[in-house]
Parts: structure tokens; C-alpha cells; sequence
């Protein structure tokens, strides 16, 4: 079995795993619904699409995540809403995305209840960084992300609080945080199987 048949297998597996979020920090009440995508590449080896936010912003300035926000009320579903900030951010045609399943809810230190959405795209699609919320993106191999030894448990204190975050290196590009936070539940899902 691929490594990619293996995640779509984890992804419609019955059963909870346990989960790492942030909960602790944000509580576990009035969580707004937001949405990312996971857009996998279909190559032989698959690569995950993600973006690079500009410097600029004043929430979450030069990080790395997954194309997504905040699920809006013409929004029917998390599915929706992930496929929209897509299309948004990277002007990735919904119609080109096949969704092959929803991976588990993580809870953000910022008040966010994330709906990780996983998708198989074609390669080498025409991708535009929305130059208001992305500065760049890039494509990481997928066994690069979903290999547990590239992802290492850092901790510091954060609003007054002590914080522990998955941290991950992939050539010049920090992965960390939430973004690094999803997909370490996804190492943890596949490796139930």
C-alpha cells in the first residue's frame, strides 16, 4: 500500500485517535469554524501544497499554513469554505479538487476550531498567490510531512502561558505551529492502521 492509499485509508477509518491541540491555551468554548485545504499533488510522489503568509499581516506574519479561514455563512460546509479560501488564496479551481476526506478538528490557540479538509489535485497547476494573504507557496514531498522524525516537540510561553508546538524543517521553510499541529494528527491517524 502507498503512503497516499495509506492516508486516504486513515482518513475513513472509524474510530478517534488521540489528538494534540491547543485547547489549553484558548479553552475549550466559543471556538469560530474555519476550514484549510490539504491539496496532495498526484504524482508518483505526491507533494503538499502550502502557502507562505506575508511579512506584512498582522495576524500570523511570515508563517507557513494550508490555503484556508474562517467558514462564512454562504459557506454550505467546512468542504465549501476550504475550496473557496483555496480559490482565493491561490485561484485553485474548486472543480480540479477531489476531496478525499476530512481529517481531525484541530483546536487553535487563537480561538479556531480547523476543519482540515484532504484533496488530490493535478500537478503542476497554474497556482496565483493572492498578493493581500499570500506571499508565496510551495510544494513539500508528502512522505517528507508524514515521516514522525521531521517533526520535533519545542515548547516556549506564550501569553503568559507554557506552549508546545511541532516544529519542522523542510529546506527554508518553517513548518510549525498549527499548521505543523495538523499534521502531526495525521501522522498519528495514519499510524493506527
Amino acid at each position: 500500500m502507498t503512503l497516499l492509499e495509506r492516508l486516504i485509508a486513515a482518513l475513513n477509518a472509524p474510530g478517534e485517535i488521540e489528538v494534540e491541540d491547543e485547547r489549553h491555551i484558548s479553552g475549550s468554548d466559543g471556538h469560530r469554524d474555519a476550514a484549510v485545504l490539504i491539496p496532495i499533488t498526484r504524482r508518483a510522489q505526491p507533494g503538499v501544497i502550502l502557502t507562505q503568509r506575508p511579512e506584512w499581516l498582522n495576524s500570523h506574519p511570515g508563517q507557513v499554513a494550508f490555503p484556508g479561514g474562517k467558514i462564512d455563512d454562504e459557506d454550505t460546509d467546512a468542504v465549501a469554505a476550504a475550496l473557496r479560501e483555496a480559490e482565493e488564496e491561490l485561484a485553485l479551481p474548486p472543480q480540479k479538487v477531489e476531496i478525499i476526506g476530512a481529517a481531525d478538528t484541530y483546536y487553535s490557540g487563537s480561538g479556531f476550531a480547523i476543519a482540515p479538509i484532504v484533496g488530490l489535485i493535478p500537478p503542476d497547476l497554474d497556482l496565483v498567490p493572492a498578493p493581500g494573504e499570500v506571499q508565496d507557496w510551495f510544494e513539500v514531498p508528502l512522505d517528507f510531512l508524514l515521516e514522525p522524525s521531521n517533526a520535533k516537540k519545542r515548547q516556549a510561553v506564550w501569553q503568559g502561558q507554557n506552549r508546545q508546538y511541532y516544529d519542522m524543517q523542510w529546506q527554508d521553510r518553517r513548518i510549525w505551529g498549527v499548521t505543523a499541529g495538523i499534521i502531526a494528527n495525521l501522522v498519528r491517524r495514519v499510524e493506527q492502521l
